[in-house]
């Protein structure tokens, strides 16, 4: 691969954060390291780095190299071990993105992935955002809606779920129970501050409730739940985790919204010894009983 060294350089100088870093890393001459640093940035014609007081500081063009390079190399250094036979624990990062609603859907397969492989450190975002798995921002995703149509992608099945309108028994109370749709302009909300607008269940909350009904938001969905719980508006919330609530009651029960979800890699990565644990972990039957019904 043409001036793959000096990508791997500038792989390094940015993971360690220094020239004498990644001259102690690589073993090599600071001498050396600046050369290829020269070399990539001219034959991308385009800074890689911005050097500063507080050091090297990556620029864009930089941060899209660093991706790649991080990316290639964990592909060699799998089929290395792959090539060598090597047996033994896997270690390193592991980064997993979904929605934050599907925490209590992952999380006992985060749990017995650690248990596992106690070397891998992961790393689990919970974004709106899609994670560009072809840069290397995620080794799995996790994605709501419509099925992922990018043919770089090996897409399967994950567990559905239900979500409804929900409000605590003292809310009601206070409030009244909305009988039919329209009763809702009477009522108080609390909502997700980021949602995908590609999800049909935003473009129904954003045409029936004014942003003036709406008394809280937040980032966070346990957040959410807490604020339904202790009555201070009516709320979305996933069916079956409503179960765990004594207190709260379904409002509108014929209004509901079912997802489906998708495990999502990229193909140069899905043969990976990491990314291929995880989804033997997500297909066991230990994390398929823990899941709720």
């Amino acid at each position: 691969m043409k001036h793959w060294t000096e990508i791997r350089t500038t792989f390094f100088v940015a993971k360690t954060g220094s020239i004498s870093g990644a001259s102690r890393a690589l073993g090599v001459h600071r001498a050396t390291i600046l050369r290829h640093l020269d070399v990539i940035e001219e034959e991308l014609g385009a800074k890689v780095f911005l050097r500063d007081a507080k050091g090297y500081q990556l620029t864009e063009v930089g941060k899209d190299l660093l991706r790649v390079a991080k990316l290639t190399d964990e592909q060699f250094s799998d089929f290395a071990r792959r090539a060598r036979g090597q047996q033994g624990e896997l270690e390193g990062e592991f980064i997993l993105t979904s929605l934050d609603a599907l925490s209590h859907l992952l999380m006992p397969a985060v749990k017995l992935f650690s248990q596992a492989y106690p070397k891998i450190r992961v790393r689990w975002l919970t974004s709106v955002e899609l994670m560009k798995l072809e840069y290397g921002q995620a080794h799995v995703a996790i994605r709501t809606g419509p099925k992922p149509q990018d043919d770089s992608y090996v897409v399967q099945p994950f567990a559905p779920l239900s979500v409804g309108l929900y409000a605590s028994e003292s809310y009601l109370q206070k409030h009244g129970v909305p009988v039919v749709e329209s009763d809702l302009k009477e009522h108080l909300f609390v909502a997700a501050d980021e949602a995908p607008d590609r999800l049909e269940i935003v473009k129904w909350f954003t045409e029936i409730v004014p942003p003036e009904q709406v008394v809280c938001t937040s980032n966070n969905q346990d957040l959410l739940q807490r604020t339904i719980v202790n009555g201070l508006g009516i709320g979305f919330m996933q069916c079956q985790a409503s179960q765990i609530y004594p207190n709260v009651c379904r409002v509108l029960p014929d209004i509901q919204w079912n997802f489906e979800n998708w495990i999502v890699t990229h193909g140069d990565l899905h043969r990976s010894e990491k990314v291929q644990a995880f989804l033997a972990i997500l297909k066991s039957d230990e994390y398929q009983s823990k899941l709720p019904n």
